[in-house]
């Protein structure tokens, strides 16, 4: 996937007072900026990717105008892709703060782990601003520690760099009150259809989801909720009743039909049979055959 940085800035009366402090990760660019400006500064941005901006001192005194809307600046900011991004200084100011570029399409997957895919493309659409950032301004400073003086591996910082993403955008509760969400009929057909036409063979949890374009961990959910079972112990009994089919129709020996319905060998296919129907496809043949 990748992030690919593509930011316009254009200020005036506004300059840096420190060398720019940045470090580029897979998904995200993190940059840390000091810098001062006087009264009457003016600053105009735009991305084409969703951003996040920490400030480590009071913005009250700035306006910014986002979209319609114009108010005070506040601590903690997001950003969606595209929205121009105005500000004037009504007194002299120095400042620093912290930005973290975020790659559309990852931050989309990073929040449907938890979200419907839907919720997490509105979330990021939509603009968020945080007045107290005394929860997480302390990952804000650590993160900026982590850039300007890496001291572990670079998977830290980038988590810090999520943390910091999912403190500050507006996110609803992944899961209805009732704790009941479920597939709808045609989600589940679809999934149905998916599974038929793999032949037997096993899907991961994640080709399912991708069916019905949600997120491996939420379809987990969800499918449970539908099905009383896992993704993976539905399917399991599915092939197993596949199995059972080949046993009573075929004279395919347990081997060749652990080979076709993809087992690893026939033991796999005797395990998951027995833990299934409660005995070996040997014995089940002698009975139904």
């Amino acid at each position: 996937m990748g992030y690919n940085h593509d930011f316009t800035g254009k200020t005036a009366k506004i300059r840096s007072v420190a060398p720019v402090v940045w470090r580029q990760f897979e998904n995200t660019l993190v940059a840390y900026w000091e810098a001062a400006a006087d009264r009457g500064a003016k600053g105009q941005y735009v991305s084409a990717n969703p951003r996040l901006s920490i400030f480590f001192d009071d913005m009250s005194s700035i306006l910014v105008t986002a979209g319609q809307e114009t108010r005070s600046l506040a601590r903690a900011i997001f950003v969606p892709a595209g929205m121009p991004l105005r500000t004037c200084f009504s007194k002299p100011l120095t400042f620093a703060h912290v930005d973290i570029h975020m790659n559309h399409g990852w931050a989309v997957q990073f929040l449907s782990d938890v979200l419907p895919r839907q919720s997490a493309i509105e979330v990021l659409a939509t603009p968020a601003e945080r007045f107290d950032i005394s929860d997480i301004e302390p990952l804000a400073r650590l993160l900026v520690r982590e850039i300007r003086d890496p001291s572990r591996h670079g998977l830290f910082a980038e988590n810090l760099a999520n943390s910091l993403i999912a403190g500050v955008l507006d996110l609803p509760d992944a899961i209805p009150e009732d704790g009941n969400a479920r597939l709808t009929a045609a989600q589940m057909r679809k999934v149905t259809l998916r599974v038929e036409a793999a032949g037997g063979l096993r899907m991961s949890t994640a080709q399912m989801a991708e069916a019905v374009n949600l997120s491996a961990s939420w379809f987990s959910l969800v499918f449970k909720n539908t099905t009383g079972m896992t993704p993976h112990q539905w399917q399991l009994d599915r092939r197993i009743g596949q199995a059972r089919d080949l046993l009573s129709t075929t004279q395919l020996s347990v081997a060749d039909i652990s080979d076709r319905l993809g087992f690893s060998d026939q033991a796999h296919l005797t395990r998951a049979f027995r833990q299934v129907v409660g005995e070996t496809p040997a014995s089940w043949r002698r009975r139904h055959g």
